[in-house]
Order: structure tokens, then sequence, then C-alpha cells
């Protein structure tokens, strides 16, 4: 039957690997065959500071994290929430954001929104002060 794809996460590829930014970032969107969602897992290590103290925000682009282990540190503009599992956020356009893992617990989030045939994400540099329990260094 046509229809619907299944996709092992761990089978996509992992665009941190290799590089020095702790964790994985998997898009499953093309591995899915998306035609109108954007699906990717990102994995975030204990004490992590993930973004390494910048941010982003994405011009038209609404957001969900879902957040399925751990719980992790997320700034939305000047506010700082903890964000526990079995928790879904959702992050409206324009607004400033970032996360980072302060826990002793690998998080495991997904991240959905909708594709655009166009870049609308903007890095924030020091966003907020790079966590003191973080285990690496920007």
């Amino acid at each position: 039957m046509e229809g619907y794809t299944i996709v092992k996460a761990d089978n996509v590829k992992d665009y941190y690997e290799g590089t020095d930014v702790p964790g994985e970032f998997r898009s499953l969107t093309e591995a899915l065959g998306c035609e109108q969602l954007a699906a990717s897992l990102i994995r975030v290590p204990p004490h992590s500071d993930f973004e390494q103290s910048t941010g982003h925000y994405h011009d038209e682009i609404e957001e969900v994290y879902i957040i399925a282990k751990g719980t992790l540190t997320m700034r939305f503009g000047a506010e700082v929430v903890e964000v526990p599992a079995g928790s879904a956020v959702r992050v409206a356009p324009k607004t400033p954001r970032s996360h980072r893992n302060e826990g002793d617990e690998t998080v495991e989030m997904w991240a959905l929104s909708r594709q655009l045939d166009h870049e609308d994400a903007h890095k924030i540099d020091n966003f907020w002060e790079a966590s003191g329990k973080a285990k690496q260094h920007r």
C-alpha cells in the first residue's frame, strides 16, 4: 500500500556527527518524503549547551517541540523555563529561542514545523550566558 513511510530515526544522517556540536540532529523530512511538514530528532547529552550561548528565531515558521525524554532548559525571549519529558512546546514565529540540557540524562526532543521553500532562520549571538555546567565551550 502506498501513502505512508516508516523511518527509523537512528538510520537517518546525524548532521552533528564529526562536528564539535554536542548531541545529534537528525532531519527526517527527506527520508519520510514529507511534502508539507519538517520533522527532526534532536538529542542533547547531559550538561550540554546545545547552541553554545546562541539562539535563533524564524521569520515565518511556527515550531512545535515535543520533549520525549529528560528535562530541557529552554529560553524564549527573556524567559527561561524547565520543560520535562511528556511536554509539548509551541513557539511562534519571531520568538527568540534556545535550549540546553543542564541535567544528568540525555534529552530527546522532536521538532516539527511546516516546510518552506526558503530559509527563514536567524542566529542570535550571545543570546544568553553559556551554561556553567556545559562540558563544551564555544
